[in-house]
């Protein structure tokens, strides 16, 4: 199908399915490493039947596609007859870089074969794009040129030859979900070896229940995913809910669910199947504040107290030295810092107007002390409301 077909199809009632009530246009897919891998590195079995299924979505729909993909390390290892992943920074960064071609030739391969015309496009990312406000608003157009060819599917993935564990998502997880709310899609797909969140592991207790909806991620819905090596830790559970909360936050919402299961994105966009669905349709944040939220790497915390957190949850408040009783991490004037209750749960990002060190001698004073203490007063707030994101 041509590129002018293909924008043709999206507007002659060839509609995109809806999801929570509104068309699906624009549609990021996240592919997990439990998919593309087993004992000898690099599986391309799933793949194959992804791409015949993506592909078929655009062409008939015409939909915005965009695909964040694990698996170069697993290419590397296949290249290099490795039989055990790296454990080394260095030694990761170097099978990425080895596989990572080898990763985008075989998607160019498929698309070309499934996909009637369809090219792809790597966009290779470390945190440190998102950091800055230019290149995570130039990451934002790159993308939107791409789907504005009518004919390419961007492929994103983690730079691992030259993320370091400083500046590093992470997971894969976690980026599809910022990368979600950066180009503001209608819906993003977790796909891993798992149907979605259950109420307990499934692998040690048979009754397990599948939670078909979360609205909101809570503590007793965080308490689920468990730890590293917690009873409910289930196929990287922690980190999928990381990125629910990050697309519920900015009005995205999320599935998980089986990518092993046989067309499971047609039945995830359908509404049939098994699968866990968050949050709940509302206004979408706006783009600065999704920067902010989600753009930027956390340089350190700040703990406040439950007067400064009513200010700023139901009062639209900006954050005052008053309010803080203890600071984490250590980072300078306009990084951006996490805003955690009393709880130990993260409420908010902002910009900070002083850095650590200033902000753990004032914490806890009132806004007039401030010059007293410090010999000068740059701001009367810590973080102003205008640079704060709730979560």
């Amino acid at each position: 199908m041509t590129t002018a077909k293909r924008k043709q199809a999206a507007g002659r009632g060839e509609t995109p399915p809806p999801f929570f009530g509104k068309e699906v246009r624009t549609l990021v897919v996240k592919i997990g490493t439990a998919l593309l891998s087993n004992q000898q590195g690099f599986d391309g079995a799933v793949m194959e039947g992804m791409v015949k299924e993506l592909a078929d979505l655009k062409n008939k729909h015409g939909i915005n596609i965009l695909i964040v993909t694990s698996g170069a390390v697993g290419c590397g290892m296949r290249i290099l007859n490795m039989q055990q992943r790296p454990r080394t920074l260095p030694l990761k960064q170097a099978t990425a870089a080895i596989g990572q071609s080898r990763l985008m030739h075989y998607y160019e391969t498929l698309f070309e074969a499934y996909g009637d015309g369809i090219k792809v496009g790597q966009v290779l990312l470390s945190a440190r794009e998102l950091d800055e406000r230019r290149s995570y608003l130039n990451i934002r157009n790159t993308v939107k040129a791409l789907f504005d060819l009518g004919c390419v599917v961007p492929i994103i993935n983690e730079n691992d030859s030259v993320a370091t564990d400083e500046l590093s998502f992470g997971d894969n997880d976690t980026l599809a979900a910022r990368i979600a709310v950066k180009i503001d899609a209608d819906l993003c797909i977790i796909l891993s070896d798992v149907d979605g969140l259950f109420d307990k592991n499934p692998a040690r207790h048979a009754n397990a229940k599948l939670i078909r909806h979360v609205p909101s991620i809570t503590p007793e819905i965080e308490a689920l995913a468990g730890g590293a090596a917690g009873e409910h830790s289930i196929g990287g559970m922690k980190t999928k809910l990381d990125a629910a909360r990050i697309a519920c936050a900015a009005g995205v919402p999320l599935v998980i669910a089986n990518g092993r299961r046989k067309e499971v994105i047609h039945s995830v966009l359908e509404n049939a199947g098994p699968m866990t669905t968050f949050g709940k349709p509302h206004h979408s944040m706006p783009q600065r504040k999704r920067w902010i939220a989600f753009g930027r790497t956390a340089r350190g915390q700040l703990v406040i107290d439950d007067g400064a957190c009513k200010a700023l949850l139901t009062q639209g408040r900006s954050l005052l030295a008053a309010g803080v009783k203890a600071v984490n991490g250590v980072f300078d004037m306009g990084d951006s810092v996490q805003i955690i209750d009393g709880t130990g749960r993260a409420i908010a990002r902002g910009l900070v107007n002083y850095s650590s060190e200033d902000i753990a001698r004032i914490k806890g004073k009132k806004s007039a002390e401030i010059k007293g203490i410090l010999g000068r007063q740059d701001f009367d707030e810590l973080v102003h409301r205008d640079n704060l994101a709730l979560l």
